[in-house]
């Protein structure tokens, strides 16, 4: 019974949350790095007893608004554990498979940002009512258009390698960003479906991608019909001679409009942060938006 009851271990991220939880007397822990080497001894230990570890992100903000709403001790070991069991455990988790710590954390982090990403873009879809054309969601209606674009992109660029990056501006902070790795076959030479180690699958059409990556990325590009901003697809792809190519569009109401050559170099070569110039990286070639179909246009064949 012991190996198929599941543990879900909280991890402080950073040393920024790490130092917050140092005010408290009843943490054992002084020193981040002890801490790290503690918590790869306990997840080891775990695993090879057999047991399944899922783990997730201890947010001490959340911790404490945990315990304002909860009214339970802040400074108690009892508390931290229910939080992560009642709090943390819903959110984004990663199974610990003996990957080394660095691995494991950078995986975490990049579950949490993803997670946040996709809660933050069906936020403003849920919030922007029913679809003016057919009065239906506009958050399914929306969805199912990026679903087809991000298709058409992909079928546009042909076959390689292709990292796809979508931005959309927000209100209250940085833009959403949402990226995707995609491996598209040559479908004359390759049309059997391919599944990733991953959790991803092929579409059917000789594309090999993780679902949720390309569930996140549709759902910000779906999220930009919702907003008045701008958003942004930038796709770089790596041919069979290792060429990397760049193309970008302009997502205006959700719908991918081709940019010039020249406003693709100015929007990879720019610092998103800060506006100064970037230089452009040795080998890469920086191309116009290649057009897409239209629902108006008629079916090839």
């Amino acid at each position: 019974m012991r190996k198929e009851a599941p543990t879900v271990v909280a991890v402080l991220l950073t040393v920024a949350d790490f130092t917050v939880m140092t005010g408290h007397p009843s943490f054992p822990f002084t020193d981040y790095g002890r801490y790290l080497h503690h918590l790869d001894g306990l997840l080891r230990s775990l695993y090879a007893q057999g047991v399944h570890v899922a783990v997730t992100v201890f947010d001490p903000e959340g911790y404490a608004d945990y315990c304002a709403t909860t009214g339970r001790p802040v400074d108690a070991a009892a508390t931290r554990t229910r939080y992560a069991a009642e709090v943390a455990a819903g959110r984004a988790t990663v199974p610990y498979t003996r990957q080394p710590l660095p691995v494991l954390c950078a995986e975490l982090a990049h579950a949490a940002d993803r997670r946040a990403t996709w809660e933050h873009a069906t936020d403003l879809l849920m919030d922007a009512g029913p679809c003016p054309d057919c009065g239906q969601d506009l958050a399914h209606c929306a969805f199912d258009r990026a679903s087809q674009a991000l298709l058409a992109v992909i079928e546009a660029v042909g076959p390689g390698a292709h990292h796809v990056v979508c931005s959309l501006p927000t209100d209250d902070g940085p833009p959403l960003l949402a990226a995707l790795h995609v491996e598209a076959a040559d479908t004359d030479t390759d049309t059997d479906t391919d599944r990733d180690a991953g959790g991803g699958s092929g579409s059917g059409n000789g594309l090999r991608l993780v679902e949720t990556d390309a569930l996140v990325l549709c759902t910000v590009m779906a999220a930009s019909t919702a907003t008045a901003r701008p958003g942004g697809l930038v796709v770089r792809t790596t041919d069979a001679a290792g060429t990397d190519t760049v193309r970008g569009w302009a997502l205006r109401h959700g719908e991918p409009h081709p940019l010039t050559e020249a406003q693709v170099f100015d929007a990879y070569c720019t610092d998103p942060a800060t506006g100064d110039p970037i230089p452009p990286e040795p080998g890469v070639r920086y191309r116009a938006g290649l057009p897409l179909p239209t629902e108006s246009d008629p079916p090839v064949g």
